[in-house]
C-alpha cells in the first residue's frame, strides 16, 4: 500500500530526532528513482537514509541494506552531490497530514558562504517526485521534470520558482470535531460504507476506510482513531498473509481477522524496510534480468520441441528387429520365392511354438533384394535408436543446466550477479557477445558466506561458474560438499579444516543447500560428501559435476535462517 498520510505522519516525528544535526557524507543513486544519503549522526554513528521517488512504493526510511550502485551515477545524483555533500539536516518538515516530507538543510555554496536548501519529497498519488530547491526558492532540479505541456498548473522545472502541490480538496479527517465527521459521513448516503468514508475525508486510507467501517460502530470507531493519532500512540504494524507481506499500518487492523498475521516492529523504518526493500529488490531485478531469463526460456522450449521430435522418432526405431526377423525369413525361404511375388508364408522360428505368418514382400524386387532391403532398414534404424539416444540424452542434460540457469536468475541479487549470468549465455552460445565489461569489473566475486551456530563457515555459490569454482578450486578435499538431489541448485561447501564437522553443522548446511535450489518447500532429499569425491566430467557445462561415496540428508529450506546465518 502507499505510505499513507498518518504513517508518515509517525515516521517524520520517528525521524526528526534522529536526522536533526546530521551531516550527509555520501550520497549514492542505485536506481533512477532511488536515493541512499550516507549520513553522521549528531550523536554518533553512521546510518544510511532511503528516499524512493518510485510510483507504489514512494517512502523514506532508515535501512541496513546494501546497494549496487552502477558505475555511471545518473545526472541527479551527481547535482545532489554537487550541493548537497556535507551539509546538515536542520529539520524535518511536513505539512499537515499531507503526504510530502521536506528536509531542510544547512550547506555552503560554491563561494563558500551559508547557504540553505531543501529536499522536498512529494508522495501525492502519480506525481511522485523528488525535488532540490535552493534558498531563493527555486527549483534547482528534480527527479522527473514537468514542462507546460506536462503540467500546465505546476510546471517543475530548473529555474522556476517551486510550488507545493496543492492539497487535497476533501477536508482532513483529523482537523474536524466529531460531529462534523458524522455529518459528512452521512451525508454521502447511497454508496457502500468504505467508499462514503474514503470519498468524505482526506488523510485516511482505504485500508482505514474499510477498517472504521468493517465493526459496525462507525462513530465510535472514527472517534478512536481521532484520539490515537491526536495521542500520537502510533504502533507500526506488518500484516501477512501467509509468508506473504501484504499491508502494513500504523496501528493494528482487525477487519482480517485471523486471515493474516500481525507483527509489530520497533520502529516505522524497520517496518518499511521489511516491506518494501526486498520486494523492490525483486521488482529492479526481474526487469533487469527479462532479456536472460527469455534467452533462456527461447533455448530451453526449442530444446524441449526438439527433444520430444527425436523422441518419436526413437519410438519408430524400437520395429528395427521386425525388419531383422523379416529379412532372416526371406533368407531361410529364398529357395522358394521369386521376382514378382507380394507376400509369402513362412514359420517364424523367432517365435515360440513356430506360428506361421505372413511377410510382405516388394514384387519389382528380387528375393534377394528384398532381403538386402530389410537388412538396410534394421541397421538403418539401429544406428538411428543409438544417435538418437544419444541426442536425447544431451538434450536432457542440456535442459537442466538452462534450468538451472533459470534458478540463478531468479536468485540474482546484484547486477554483477546478472552480468556473470549473461557472460554465462554468451559463452555458452545462448546470447550474443556482450560488449566488453567495464574496467574493474574483471575483479572475481566472493561466493556467499554463512557461519553455522557451531561457528563452522560455509560457502555458496551464485551461478554456474561460480559453483565450478567454489567446488574445484576453492574447497579443500575433505570440507563437505552439499547439493539437492536432481534439482538446479547452488554448490554448497561446509568447512572441515578445524576437523569433522557436527551433526548440526550438517544439518544447518543442508538447510541452506535446500534454500538456495529450486526446490518448491517441504523435505527435501540433500546429497553430501567430501569434496576429493565430486569431479567434472571432460566437457561438461559449467556446474555440472558428478559424485561418488554421498550420504543423503532430509533438509527443508528455512529462508529465516539464511538470513541469521548470513555474513557480509
Amino acid at each position: 500500500m502507499p505510505l499513507d498520510a498518518v504513517c508518515l505522519t509517525a515516521l517524520c516525528r520517528e525521524l526528526t530526532p534522529q536526522l536533526t544535526g546530521a551531516r550527509i557524507d555520501k550520497i549514492n543513486m542505485p536506481e533512477r528513482d532511488l536515493v541512499i544519503l550516507s549520513l553522521h549522526l549528531r550523536e554518533g554513528g553512521n546510518r544510511k537514509l532511503l528516499i524512493s521517488a518510485r510510483n507504489g512504493s514512494a517512502r523514506l526510511h532508515f535501512t541496513d541494506k546494501s546497494f549496487e550502485n552502477p558505475a555511471q551515477p545518473p545526472m541527479f545524483c551527481m547535482l545532489l552531490r554537487k550541493y548537497i555533500t556535507g551539509a546538515r539536516i536542520e529539520g524535518v518538515g511536513q505539512p499537515r497530514m499531507e503526504r510530502m516530507v521536506t528536509l531542510l538543510l544547512d550547506t555552503r555554496d560554491e563561494l563558500g558562504d551559508d547557504s540553505k536548501k531543501k529536499l522536498v519529497l512529494e508522495l501525492m498519488g502519480r506525481g511522485v517526485n523528488l525535488v532540490l530547491v535552493g534558498g531563493d526558492g527555486r527549483v534547482l532540479d528534480c527527479l522527473r521534470r514537468a514542462d507546460m505541456s506536462t503540467n500546465e498548473r505546476r510546471p517543475l522545472l530548473p529555474g522556476l520558482f517551486y510550488e507545493a502541490p496543492p492539497r487535497e480538496e476533501k477536508p482532513c479527517f483529523f482537523d474536524l470535531t466529531q460531529s462534523e465527521r458524522l455529518r459528512l459521513y452521512e451525508s454521502a448516503a447511497g454508496e457502500e460504507p468504505e467508499q462514503r468514508m474514503l470519498h468524505s475525508f482526506g488523510a485516511l486510507s482505504p485500508l482505514w476506510c474499510r477498517e472504521l467501517t468493517a465493526g459496525g460502530d462507525v462513530p465510535g470507531a472514527m472517534e478512536r482513531l481521532a484520539e490515537l493519532v491526536e495521542r500520537g500512540e502510533y504502533t507500526p504494524t506488518l500484516l501477512r498473509e501467509g509468508e506473504r507481506a501484504r499491508d502494513f499500518s500504523f496501528a493494528p487492523i482487525r477487519q482480517y481477522g485471523g486471515y493474516v498475521t500481525q507483527e509489530t516492529y520497533p520502529s516505522f523504518s524497520r517496518l518499511l524496510d521489511a516491506f518494501y526493500t526486498s520486494r523492490d529488490q525483486q521488482e529492479v531485478m526481474k526487469r533487469r534480468s527479462s532479456d536472460l531469463t527469455r534467452a533462456a526460456k527461447t533455448a530451453r522450449d526449442r530444446l524441449l520441441r526438439k527433444m520430444d521430435a527425436r523422441q518419436r522418432e526413437l519410438q519408430a526405431t524400437e520395429k528395427r528387429e521386425e525388419y531383422r526377423r523379416r529379412a532372416d525369413l526371406i533368407t531361410a525361404n529364398i529357395y522358394r520365392l521369386k521376382k514378382g511375388m507380394r507376400s509369402f508364408e513362412a514359420q517364424d522360428f523367432y517365435a515360440e511354438d513356430c506360428p506361421t505368418v505372413t511377410v510382405a514382400l516388394d514384387e519389382r524386387k528380387t528375393p534377394q533384394q528384398n532381403a538386402a532391403h530389410y537388412y538396410k532398414l534394421y541397421t538403418k534404424a539401429k544406428t538411428a535408436n543409438r544417435v538418437l539416444t544419444e541426442l536425447i540424452g544431451e538434450s536432457e542434460e542440456e535442459i537442466r543446466y538452462l534450468d538451472s540457469v533459470l534458478h540463478e536468475i531468479s536468485r540474482a541479487e546484484t547486477e554483477r550477479d546478472l552480468s556473470e549470468i549473461r557472460q554465462e549465455l554468451v559463452e555458452g552460445g545462448y546470447l550474443r557477445s556482450a560488449a566488453k565489461p567495464r574496467r574493474g569489473s574483471s575483479a572475481r566475486r566472493q561466493p556467499l558466506r554463512f557461519v553455522t551456530d557451531g561457528g563452522r563457515e560455509v560457502l555458496v555459490g551464485r551461478s554456474n561458474m561460480e559453483n565450478d569454482q567454489l567446488t574445484l578450486r576453492t574447497a579443500r578435499r575433505n570440507d563437505l560438499w552439499f547439493h539437492v538431489q536432481k534439482l538446479p541448485g547452488s554448490h554448497v561447501i561446509l568447512s572441515q579444516s578445524e576437523g569433522e564437522a557436527g551433526e548440526e553443522d550438517i544439518r544447518q548446511a543442508a538447510v541452506l543447500a535446500a534454500t538456495y535450489s529450486q526446490s518448491g518447500g517441504g523435505k527435501t532429499a540433500v546429497d553430501f560428501t567430501q569434496v576429493r569425491h565430486v569431479r567434472k566430467p571432460a566437457g561438461a557445462r559449467p556446474g555440472m559435476v558428478i559424485y561418488t561415496d554421498q550420504q543423503t540428508v532430509l533438509a527443508e529450506p528455512d529462508p529465516a535462517l539464511a538470513e541469521r546465518l548470513r555474513k557480509p
